[in-house]
């Protein structure tokens, strides 16, 4: 892998990352533009002991573009983009971040006694998967995906190591059902200044189980799935994939590796060729359910920065919304208000429905 860092016209880095040592990228982003937005505004809820970032800026991101505008496409004569010059795989700061760590004192340090504010630091990066706009991660092959994963482990461990970060997310949102707003292959990377609360619940699980048991939850749960088989939708020498037996979306599978690590970087170069292979198996049999695209979220569960990495189990989450042809999962009154999910397959039919998948 060739690591090449740039700077754009606005001063937001940009790292090309080429799968040959010889690749060249020296374009240089012609545009001009006005500087970046000031990071968000963090502004904590005292009834559920959350963070929320309002991020105002973001109402005039780009939606939808046509085909011939897209700014995630190499830069043309005709068309400047976010990216100067062809490439394999790039990763940049987000135009529009939730969080940002070009952060601006606020006028005050509360809305009221109880809602105390901070800027939003952090940081929000895009990562373009392929210079090729009519295609999808589906179809990469594994070579490229391979260097995907060695994109996400750079990133991970240089944002890991930024003062103020608490943990590193990676994902995917595909399919204009989930919320994607443009439309080439690509994902994103966020940095947060706290622990989401997705991990809050996960950490604190994972301590009440090693207080009692002295052993890993997450290896726990995933020994008794390999254990238990009827759930498991594909494996190789070094990944699982299955069903959760609590899954909450109607196709969901985690992909989890047979050794536990903390995070993307800690994986050896075996992990992340086999990783390649089986999720683009698993992508592939999402796509097949319905004989189309499936729309998807693809989300990293990575341990967090400081406290509670023993705790922590590197594994993928897959899950769509769409629950049957031209249905899709709506987030209604009770997993919307309340939290509670309601999930209209089985996890023991859908991955029978997986499995069966021809590819």
């Amino acid at each position: 892998m060739k690591r090449t860092p740039i700077t754009l016209a606005d001063g937001r880095e940009l790292i090309y990352f080429d799968e040959n040592d010889d690749a060249v990228r020296e374009t240089v982003d012609r545009r001009e533009l006005p500087p970046p937005p000031a990071a968000s505004q963090l502004r904590y809820d005292p009834l559920t002991d959350e963070w929320v970032a309002v991020a105002a800026h973001r109402q005039t991101r780009t939606f939808l573009p046509p085909a011939n505008e897209c700014p995630l496409d190499p830069s043309t004569d005709a068309f400047q983009t976010e990216i100067p010059g062809d490439y394999d795989v790039v990763v940049f700061e987000n135009r529009f971040p939730s969080f940002s760590a070009r952060t601006v004192d606020s006028p005050g340090d509360s809305i009221t006694d109880l809602v105390p504010i901070k800027p939003g630091f952090g940081r929000c990066e895009v990562v373009c998967f392929t210079s090729d706009h009519n295609t999808a991660f589906t179809a990469l092959p594994p070579s490229r995906v391979r260097l995907v994963v060695d994109a996400w482990a750079d990133r991970t461990a240089e944002l890991s190591g930024t003062p103020g970060i608490e943990q590193v997310f990676c994902f995917e949102n595909r399919g204009v059902e989930i919320g994607v707003t443009l439309h080439h292959p690509h994902g994103q990377i966020y940095a947060y200044p706290f622990l989401p609360p997705k991990t809050v619940a996960m950490q604190a699980a994972a301590r009440k189980h090693f207080d009692a048991t002295g052993r890993n939850l997450y290896a726990d749960v995933l020994a008794a799935e390999i254990k238990a088989g009827d759930r498991v939708v594909a494996s190789n020498e070094f990944w699982t994939a299955y069903v959760p037996a609590a899954a909450r979306w109607p196709f969901e599978v985690h992909l989890a590796p047979h050794r536990q690590v903390a995070d993307i970087p800690a994986l050896t170069s075996d992990e992340r060729d086999a990783f390649a292979l089986i999720y683009l198996e698993i992508l592939k049999r999402f796509d097949g359910l319905f004989d189309g695209p499936m729309p998807y979220i693809s989300a990293w569960h990575q341990a967090p920065v400081n406290a509670g990495r023993e705790l922590g189990y590197l594994h993928l989450q897959l899950f769509s919304i769409r629950r049957a042809p031209g249905k899709l999962k709506y987030l209604a009154g009770s997993e919307s208000a309340m939290g509670v999910f309601i999930n209209d397959v089985t996890p023991e039919q859908a991955a029978g429905m997986l499995r069966d998948v021809r590819l």
